[in-house]
């Protein structure tokens, strides 16, 4: 009598099971109300409140004002800080309590599925709540369009790398979801606030205006302001957004859980 053995490979997920999961993910976002609509409206408020107190005096000779100056770069990064830290390390954090990563490992849709999906999902909501930001202040506010249209791209790209990276180092060392959503809010306002968020860096004792600049909202609104008045970018724009995105790598490879 003879046996036969027969093995079952696993397939690897094609691109219908990441739609799938994608779309997934994008419902569960579009479901949870405050993590759709604040991260769209808190940057908007932030902007109707701000534009009328910017003076409407061009800065230079191209035209640019204060909108354009700090306005809109501080609106912009609020929009990449808000979902970077809040968002995406809440989700990620919830799943790993409750399990869903661990059964996902036991599958061929790894856990790594889940953050990718979460990554793209929240670049969507991303470019929604700049979009919103942008027309509002081209419709309402008569905003400069920007000296180079392809730097703001960048920039825009490495500001919302770098705010995912710290969201990733909080996903990684928060222990459960509730202290995600502690250490987030403690890093989204702390870092807002050094950075300009609540009345512009010019209110701060001026020590606290030196090491806002090396930090990352302050680096990313600098960045963003500069790329879009076609000022020159000075290193400590950039050092501090790439800084924290491989930090995230280092910190994610060496702590992060997904049980």
């Amino acid at each position: 009598m003879t046996t036969t053995q027969s093995h079952i490979t696993a397939r690897r997920p094609g691109p219908r099971s990441w739609g799938i999961l994608i779309k997934s993910e994008a419902k569960t976002l579009a479901r949870d109300y405050a993590s759709l609509l604040l991260p769209l409206g808190l940057p908007l408020l932030v902007l109707l409140t701000s534009a009328s107190m910017a003076s409407s005096e061009a800065i230079g000779t191209d035209g640019f004002t204060a909108f354009e100056f700090y306005v809109l770069p501080i609106v912009l990064t609020m929009v990449f800080a808000y979902i970077g830290m809040l968002n995406m390390p809440t989700y990620l954090s919830y799943y790993r309590k409750s399990g869903i990563l661990r059964r996902l490992g036991a599958t061929p849709a790894s856990p790594m599925m889940v953050l990718v999906s979460q990554i793209v999902v929240n670049a969507l909501l991303s470019l929604i709540g700049i979009a919103l930001a942008l027309s509002v202040s081209f419709v309402f506010f008569d905003a400069v369009a920007p000296a180079s249209a392809l730097a703001v791209a960048g920039a825009i790209l490495l500001v919302m790398v770098s705010m995912y990276g710290i969201g990733m180092i909080i996903a990684s060392l928060a222990p459960t979801m509730n202290a995600a959503i502690a250490l987030g809010i403690i890093l989204f306002l702390g870092l807002g606030a050094l950075g300009g968020m609540f009345g512009g860096r010019s209110i701060l004792p001026e020590p606290l205006q030196e090491v806002s600049q090396y930090l990352p909202f302050g680096a990313a609104s600098d960045l963003l302001a500069a790329t879009w008045t076609g000022q020159p970018v000075e290193p400590t724009m950039i050092i501090p957004l790439v800084v924290a995105a491989g930090a995230s790598v280092l910190i994610s490879l060496a702590f992060f859980r997904w049980e």
